[in-house]
């Protein structure tokens, strides 16, 4: 989800500066409706790199590791037990808001068919009602009309409803409920709403004056309706009254020349761009050297030859016990330095070693640095580590590389 939302800012953004502001009001439908089921999608496709890239990893990256003196292994189970315990209640209170707006939706859904049912005719589509202070709007193949407007404002309302139900509006507003329930956390998508909601009203005003309507005859006719203010938050919006200033206006804009849909190519590098920022990236590298930077093979690796190491196999390594042993395991064992207290020497040392084609703990190296006492320390915890069950590629024990942060802190 904030993956999407990051899609939704961005998309927004291009929507905002490049098309928002002219009269190509399909090509903005299809954009604003398309980037919405991308946003939601793309976050689930990852990025694999071609295989001719050289491209350095440190191996399959183990949990990071935080030490603090004179903390137990209990402490320091509660401390990550708390910062889970905080993680929980906040997906529980993102899942209880997302509830509530789908219980919203839906009871505006069964509202209308409610509606449907008691005064709908066979030979109808058109639907009055008199308790909602809105002249009309259109829902699920449906136009709803207040009893209380004259012959003349009827008909001139329900031929707009119409249009709304001819361009299949309602669907897209189905649709943009939904992402807004996900996303209800994300400012972008109560920025979509209002524009997607606007520029359906400029079709369906474009749509009307087309008929041989007047502007001006239209615009009091928008005018009359500016005091209703309450509407059905699944209904095309006629009579919001910032809403109702922006259709006047757009009423009298010059149309936009043709080539100006091509505006739309300035969101394909800023997708591109966004999927190689926040998607998964898989890695597969070989390498067979002590220096990892310079000795890399853009070949396919020779499975008998154990001197090779892989970043990603088929089978990685597993830890005896899985990884919450691993874990265990370090932090039983790693000390802050007392050297290192008295000296007020704290920092994140990144290592990398790698498990052997039988399992053993070898190549241990400091990748990054912050002091020897404290760089010594997490070497000697990690040449400690008990045989693995090792990784297969082929079927065959190869070697792979794998690093850990281990983050020193004084409190």
């Amino acid at each position: 989800m904030v993956k999407s939302a990051v899609y939704l800012a961005g998309f927004y953004i291009i929507f905002y500066l490049f098309l928002g502001r002219d009269t190509q009001y399909t090509r903005n439908r299809i954009y604003l409706v398309s980037s919405l089921i991308l946003a939601m999608i793309l976050p689930l496709i990852s990025v694999r790199i071609p295989s001719g890239s050289v491209i350095y990893s440190a191996g399959k990256a183990v949990t990071g590791i935080f030490v603090t003196p004179g903390m137990t292994l209990s402490e320091k189970e509660g401390e990550a037990a708390q910062k889970a315990l905080i993680y929980n209640y906040a997906g529980k209170v993102y899942l209880g808001v997302v509830l509530l707006f789908f219980l919203k939706f839906f009871a505006d859904l069964a509202v209308i068919i409610v509606m449907i049912l008691r005064r709908g005719k066979p030979d109808s589509r058109i639907i009055t009602f008199e308790n909602f202070n809105s002249p009309g709007f259109s829902a699920l193949g449906y136009i709803f009309i207040n009893r209380s407007l004259g012959p003349q404002e009827a008909a001139e309302v329900i031929r707009h409803e119409h249009s709304h139900l001819e361009r299949r509006h309602f669907l897209d507003i189905m649709l943009l409920e939904t992402v807004k329930s996900l996303q209800w956390f994300n400012p972008f998508i109560y920025l979509y709403n209002r524009s997607l909601r606007a520029v359906h009203e400029y079709q369906a005003d474009r749509e009307c004056l087309s008929s041989g309507q007047g502007v001006a005859g239209y615009q009091a006719l928008l005018l009359n309706t500016l005091l209703n203010t309450k509407i059905f938050i699944t209904s095309n919006s006629f009579s919001n009254p910032s809403l109702i200033r922006k259709r006047m206006i757009m009423m009298t804009r010059k149309r936009s020349p043709e080539m100006s849909v091509l505006k739309v190519l300035f969101v394909v590098p800023l997708a591109a761009a966004l999927m190689l920022i926040i998607s998964a990236c898989e890695k597969i590298i070989l390498t067979n050297g002590t220096n990892p930077r310079l000795d890399v093979k853009i070949v396919k690796p020779e499975i008998d030859a154990p001197k090779e190491i892989f970043v990603v196999v088929e089978e990685m390594p597993v830890f005896p016990g899985g990884e919450k042993a691993l874990m265990e395991f370090i932090y039983s064992n790693i000390q802050y330095p007392r050297a290192a207290r008295e000296k007020g020497i704290e920092g994140r040392v990144i290592l990398r070693f790698c498990v052997n084609y039988l399992g053993g703990i070898d190549n241990v190296s400091v990748l990054k640095g912050v002091d020897a006492i404290l760089d010594d320390e997490a070497v000697r915890v990690i040449k400690m580590l008990p045989r693995w069950q090792p990784g297969k590629q082929g079927g065959k024990p190869v070697n792979v590389w794998y690093s850990v942060p281990v983050t020193f802190q004084l409190k």
